[in-house]
């Protein structure tokens, strides 16, 4: 592994204001090492270059504290979760989350359980499911401060499978690597047409937040949507509903 490329892995959680031990910093060299060596056997990522993960990934995965304060015990929920992203390198960095990585292959959450037991992490769960399904009130409704999703979805398909898992007062934060707008003079944005879906589900747009990673020219935006009332209890609707009729 390159000096330098470490180099730049410091330089980039500073300019986050996150300071790591030793302890965190060897995890996410294991967990670096781990998904490349299972992505020879298996289609975790197209990125396995190492300072592209630790930018693209890690990184990316961690810029989620310009818009969320991580330092308390919050619970979360990383909805479509694949290779572990947001989720694994938020709670390597913040042991105090409680989290539960989701995803609909079981494969990657076998390996995000390998993960889980060679990093030592604790009150850290992998669950095998769709979001439609886990959604339900005697499963994981409502029960979560904090919603993250990085998944490749329309945002209006988005909520309806994120914000059902979050507690009024909470927040559903989606990941978007494009230029979404807020407001665009006579155009309907990804924004704009959620706006129906977010309201439908109990949720409020609160925050956009747009930048590039740090030392890059790499564009990413963080979606803040706050959860205002409790989500009627028909959504999420059944699987695959959402995709071939999304609430707009």
């Amino acid at each position: 592994m390159n000096l330098k490329k470490l180099t730049q892995f410091r330089k980039d959680l500073s300019e986050l204001h996150i300071v790591l031990s030793d302890v965190q910093f060897d995890q996410f060299l294991t967990y670096y090492e781990m998904l490349v060596e299972k992505n020879k056997v298996m289609n975790l990522t197209s990125i396995t270059e190492f300072d592209e993960v630790l930018k693209k990934h890690f990184i990316d995965s961690l810029s989620l504290v310009k818009v969320c304060n991580l330092e308390g015990s919050l619970s979360v929920i990383d909805v479509g979760t694949g290779a572990g992203f947001p989720g694994l390198p938020l709670k390597i960095a913040f042991p105090n989350l409680h989290l539960t990585l989701l995803d609909s292959l079981n494969k990657r959450v076998g390996f995000l359980q390998e993960v889980i037991e060679k990093l030592e992490l604790q009150n850290i769960e992998a669950v095998h499911g769709r979001a439609e399904d886990f959604a339900k009130p005697d499963q994981m409704r409502e029960v979560f401060d904090l919603c993250v999703s990085r998944a490749v979805a329309n945002l209006s398909v988005l909520s309806e499978y994120c914000l059902p898992y979050v507690k009024v007062g909470g927040k559903f934060i989606s990941y978007k690597s494009d230029k979404v707008n807020i407001q665009s003079e006579g155009n309907r944005t990804e924004i704009t047409e959620a706006e129906y879906a977010i309201s439908v589900l109990g949720g409020k747009l609160t925050e956009q937040m747009d930048f590039t990673l740090p030392f890059s020219d790499i564009y990413r935006n963080l979606i803040v949507i706050e959860k205002s009332r409790p989500t009627p209890k028909q959504y999420p609707r059944k699987a695959g509903t959402a995709n071939k009729k999304p609430l707009i």
